[in-house]
């Protein structure tokens, strides 16, 4: 496979907090569409369209599929085979943090489970190790100097670069930064759901990172697809939300959130975009937000989402309209 050689002309780069790695500031995450489930001409496509447009971070986590464990394993075989001359061109992330396997130690944030579950990573997806690893969730019950020491110690083991945490609360993520840097393996990044519909970094999160050096890269920035033109009239058949066992709820897709989605989605139509490639741009705006985390179950929507990274800035005034559509 060749690939475009304009393709780093056409990503832009930021810098990862005070680190020295650059992410593009669109991220492809293989949390859906990836698994054995999916079909592998597909989305070994979506990953060639990804790198071909200058997307170098693919992030993983141990139980992506399904069955968990899959998106691992079918990225390693595509990485192997197509992308070998490539992995130094690329930012691969994994994750640990929720249930991979039965028993005490498939779970959570104990220095058993943590490292466990990166060995058995690396060898589903071929690797020596990754550029970042993650504690994917707060673990309750294990102490926070425990989890912290795992990740610590796994980089000095050279199983991973960096290491980062994911839906931690400020609080806890204050805790845990200082405990990383303390032991000389610094917080890289913070991975938190952030979208317009959930906002709960802003309130010390953001502030928090930027303060200490951390870069931040938002998972689920559609509302699980409640920012697309899907819902524009009302619940489709085949969507998230018409699905018993989804993360998004039909209860969640009330009148007033579909009156938002449509008041938002004629903004963007203003803006020359549709509602997804503005929900990403109104993250970016914040200089704060190193990359956003997108899916895509194919290659053409992906095509189509990048084109968000051409979008003229907010006006004062948009932004103003924005932040009222939100607040109802």
């Amino acid at each position: 496979m060749t690939f475009s050689s304009s393709r780093y002309s056409a990503m832009e780069y930021r810098r990862c907090g005070r680190s020295g790695l650059k992410l593009p500031v669109i991220s492809l995450g293989l949390w859906h569409n990836f698994g054995h489930v999916d079909v592998p001409e597909n989305y070994r496509e979506i990953l060639f369209t990804a790198f071909d447009n200058g997307i170098t971070h693919f992030d993983l986590a141990n139980n992506y599929g399904p069955p968990p464990g899959s998106a691992e394993e079918n990225f390693g075989r595509i990485l192997h085979n197509d992308f070998r001359a490539h992995r130094d061109e690329l930012i691969i992330s994994t994750k640990a943090g929720y249930t991979m396997w039965p028993g005490p130690y498939g779970d959570w944030g104990s220095k058993k489970y943590l490292v466990s579950s990166l060995d058995q990573s690396l060898q589903r997806m071929r690797l020596n190790y990754v550029d970042i690893f993650y504690h994917h969730r707060p673990d309750p019950e294990t102490p926070l100097e425990e989890t912290m020491t795992a990740l610590d110690l796994i980089v000095r083991q050279g199983k991973a670069l960096y290491v980062g945490l994911s839906n931690y609360p400020a609080e806890q993520a204050a805790r845990a930064i200082t405990l990383l840097r303390e032991l000389g393996t610094p917080c890289l990044i913070h991975q938190p759901k952030y979208s317009m519909f959930e906002r709960w970094v802003e309130h010390g999160l953001l502030d928090l990172l930027e303060q200490q050096g951390v870069g931040c890269i938002p998972f689920s920035p559609l509302a699980q697809g409640l920012l697309t033109d899907k819902y524009l009239n009302g619940i489709p058949q085949d969507s998230r939300a018409a699905k018993p066992h989804g993360f998004l709820k039909e209860q969640d897709v009330t009148e007033n959130r579909l009156q938002q989605i449509n008041a938002l989605h004629g903004m963007a139509k203003q803006r020359g975009q549709t509602l997804a490639q503005m929900a990403l741009s109104w993250l970016l705006k914040d200089p704060r937000i190193t990359s956003v985390l997108v899916g895509a179950s194919r290659a053409a929507q992906l095509r189509d989402t990048l084109q968000c990274i051409k979008a003229a800035p907010f006006a004062a005034e948009e932004l103003t309209a924005i932040a009222a559509v939100l607040a109802k």
